[in-house]
């Protein structure tokens, strides 16, 4: 059951009835997920973003997942960023200030490919909804449409085995 939950969240994301904002802010969100390195607390508190908020799971996950592979290949120019930011000499007192705080470092600023990264992905957020917004308004319901006729999605929803308990 726990590795079907992926493919529920994505056959729920195309076959409810959410709004093509939230579809588009799931995308948005996980896309700059997606290009974070993980394993910082930065990564974690922009996951806890994304399920706090009324935005489409689904969407957000699976972007999310499908980002984490570009963020390897998109290193060399998010290093090239936070390298920029980290020896900007305007900005030199605010890292000094975060790296006096106790959980700063946790959240790994310091180093050159996560910043870089938060900063990429907080720059193509907006593109990304802006974007992606209309593409889920004419798509999404077409595509739900379609996907609600095959049997696995209706399982996977729910909606095969509700179906069945109730004819019996």
């Amino acid at each position: 059951m726990f590795l079907l939950r992926p493919i529920r969240f994505l056959a729920k994301a195309l076959t409810t009835q959410c709004t093509s904002r939230q579809l588009a802010l799931g995308f948005a969100m996980g896309l700059v997920i997606g290009l974070v390195p993980k394993g910082n607390l930065t990564a974690v508190l922009l996951m806890t973003i994304l399920c706090a908020s009324k935005v489409n799971l689904g969407a957000g996950m699976l972007t999310a997942f499908s980002c984490s592979w570009l963020g390897p290949i998109v290193d060399p120019v998010t290093h090239r960023i936070g390298l920029a930011l980290l020896t900007s000499r305007p900005l030199q007192p605010l890292w000094t200030t975060l790296s006096d705080l106790p959980l700063a470092l946790w959240f790994r600023f310091n180093n050159t490919v996560v910043l870089g990264s938060l900063v990429l992905g907080l720059v193509l957020f907006y593109p990304a909804y802006r974007l992606s917004k209309p593409l889920f308004a004419r798509y999404a319901p077409q595509i739900g449409d379609r996907l609600q006729r095959f049997r696995v999605v209706q399982v996977l929803w729910g909606t095969g085995i509700a179906g069945r308990l109730a004819h019996e």
